[in-house]
């Protein structure tokens, strides 16, 4: 089976239209494809592990499950002894961005697969922010092509604060509307704009209805820490899931409003272990709570893993390992309409299996996708077609002008020696910034950087119309010692370019470097370039292979260490640093903007 290319021939059929020749194997008048012998079933339904269990597999979905499919053995069916080891259902990532693994969907399924993920559900709102509705239907389309099973959210806020920054596109109602009734669109992205739809803007109330009326799944995103009036609101607008929890508390109260608490471990947030304890400690059902990852960057997925990753981290903080594969699988389906096709071995349902000899390690043998070996030994055994994207959705980093030195200056208010200043504070492992203040020096009418108390400065970079356009402010948490600056065409959700330096001409130069590629991120320290990894394609994705993507980044991981930045995946940190949908404090186009009051503030207090 080693180097099996999938075909549009292994697609598999609609259970409609192979329903009678699964009854004819599961009775034994027809031979199934592939028959897996003597495993021990983990049957998410029954909470049960079933030993000695054969599976007969036909037309890409399971026909028979049960303790002999001898009946369904014939000439032709490829027979694997499971050797006593586990069978598991294949995985879902019930939320996440494919370009936040910096590379397209081809490459982020070549990189999950051996991981043991056969089902994603992604929202590609960070394209939709640079190139709109075209860029949607670009990773639509590439979705659709791949050996698994990738959904498509469509997204909901582009951009996601009105009024507070200006991203390269908008999406309406009409595009929403538009986007229901292409064949691979399961629902509505995450709604960020909460005070939004509490405020019952005609915008976002219109999207929802339109994802209601299409009988799709409306995702949400409530980042707020507010469980009060702000949060019904949100509730009775639509939303049926959420991931932007960190406490226990935010997971129950979300499921007691009838929501899915999706609980994400990804490559810089780590919110399962606080809110797992409404289940191992609050006793809370844990039917209603499903495990994503959100941001997995390319490192992240070449040398730690996927779901795997998620559901072993769940398991070590005191979940069965049953429950936590029923959060990874049955649980996702079901919130997405998909149980008769996904998230469980059981008759019907895609052949999408694990081979795994150590549950709780989740060590994966063998990994098989509607019916064909995918992976086995953490080796990719397909072949996936790379993904030619246009031209029109590369070039689109427009910097307008030559940035210098001078552009990031902050000038003082007449006449001052000293200022307090708004800093925005960086908190390891967490999407939220905190809102912190600091008095910083004037020299020469020009407000300095406090390198000795961690404070830096921050500048967002208007990249999608060429205006030239420079915010400037300054951040605290990156422990930046040496004269440096990396900068990034990632920032959620806009997209504009973040650069975050201790040495104006050092940011300078990181920025216009990224004008040169196309986009990625770059570190540059005393002139020097330290790091690139190139994004050309939208600013956000490369269009490399997953490996050489993860060297390149781990590359850059490095040399942010040199120049003194400890933080577990700061590069997630800083790509979220204009994400104006997150407390507390961010940065955009606009301004300075204060996210507790979704108002713009001035810098100096």
């Amino acid at each position: 089976m080693t180097n099996a290319k999938p075909t549009s021939a292994t697609k598999p059929k609609p259970w409609t239209e192979v329903a009678t020749y699964l009854v004819d194997v599961a009775m034994g008048r027809k031979p199934a494809d592939v028959v897996i012998r003597n495993g021990r079933w983990l049957n998410v339904h029954s909470g049960e592990v079933i030993p000695g269990t054969d599976v007969a597999i036909a037309a890409g979905r399971f026909a028979y499950c049960g303790p002999n499919a001898g009946h369904a053995i014939g000439e032709g069916t490829k027979v694997v002894d499971a050797g006593g080891r586990y069978l598991v259902p294949g995985l879902c990532d019930a939320h996440m961005h494919v370009e936040s693994g910096m590379v397209t969907v081809t490459e982020f399924c070549r990189a999950v697969i051996p991981h043991g993920t056969t089902s994603m559900f992604i929202d590609p709102h960070e394209i939709a922010n640079v190139l709109g509705l075209p860029g949607v239907r670009l990773m639509h389309d590439e979705a659709v092509a791949m050996p698994i099973n990738v959904h498509v959210q469509m997204p909901s806020c582009v951009p996601s604060a009105p009024g507070l920054e200006h991203a390269g596109a908008e999406l309406t109602v009409a595009d929403v509307a538009e986007a229901m009734t292409w064949e691979n669109i399961i629902g509505l992205g995450e709604v960020m704009n909460f005070p939004g739809v509490a405020a019952n803007d005609p915008v976002m109330s219109g999207e929802i209805a339109e994802t209601v009326r299409a009988g799709k799944t409306v995702g949400g995103h409530y980042a707020s820490p507010d469980l009060g009036l702000p949060f019904h609101g949100y509730v009775a607008g639509g939303a049926e899931d959420d991931h932007e929890g960190t406490r226990a508390e935010d997971a129950i109260a979300r499921v007691r409003q009838g929501m899915k608490a999706m609980l994400r471990l990804g490559s810089a947030w780590y919110d399962v272990a606080a809110q797992i304890k409404a289940v191992t400690e609050g006793g809370i059902d844990p039917r209603n709570f499903i495990l994503c990852t959100d941001d997995s960057h390319s490192g992240t997925l070449v040398h730690e893993g996927h779901m795997d990753r998620v559901v072993r981290h769940a398991i070590s903080q005191g979940l069965k390992p049953v429950t936590a594969i029923q959060m990874a699988t049955l649980n996702t389906a079901q919130h997405f309409r998909l149980e008769r096709e996904i998230g469980s071995i059981a008759p019907g349902r895609l052949a999408d299996l694990l081979i795994v000899s150590d549950l709780a390690q989740m060590t994966i043998d063998e990994v098989y996708g509607r019916g064909l070996r995918l992976a086995k030994a953490g080796k990719l055994e397909v072949d996936i077609a790379a993904y030619d994207y246009p031209q029109s959705a590369k070039n689109t980093v427009r910097l307008g002008k030559k940035l210098a030195a001078e552009d990031f200056d902050i000038f003082a208010p007449q006449g001052a020696n000293e200022v307090r200043a708004r800093v925005i504070g960086v908190i390891e492992n967490q999407a939220p910034t905190r809102a912190l203040e600091a008095d910083l020096a004037v020299e020469d009418g020009l407000v300095a950087m406090d390198r000795r108390n961690d404070i830096c400065q921050i500048a967002l970079v208007e990249r999608h119309r060429g205006t030239g356009g420079v915010t400037n402010a300054f951040v605290s948490g990156f422990g930046y010692v040496e004269d440096c600056a990396m900068a990034s065409s990632v920032a959620h959700d806009a997209h504009h370019i973040i650069v975050v330096g201790t040495n104006k001409e050092d940011m300078a130069l990181a920025v216009n470097r990224l004008g040169e590629v196309g986009g990625g991120v770059v570190l540059y320290s005393r002139g020097k370039e330290l790091a690139l990894v190139e994004m050309p394609i939208a600013g956000l994705m490369s269009d490399e292979r997953a490996e050489i993507v993860a060297a390149k980044a781990e590359q850059l991981t490095e040399a942010m260490r040199k120049v003194g930045c400890s933080l577990n995946n700061a590069y997630m940190q800083h790509s979220l640093l204009a994400l104006v949908v997150i407390p507390e404090l961010r940065i955009s186009d606009v301004g300075l903007v204060d996210v507790t009051t979704f108002r713009k503030v001035d810098l100096f207090v």
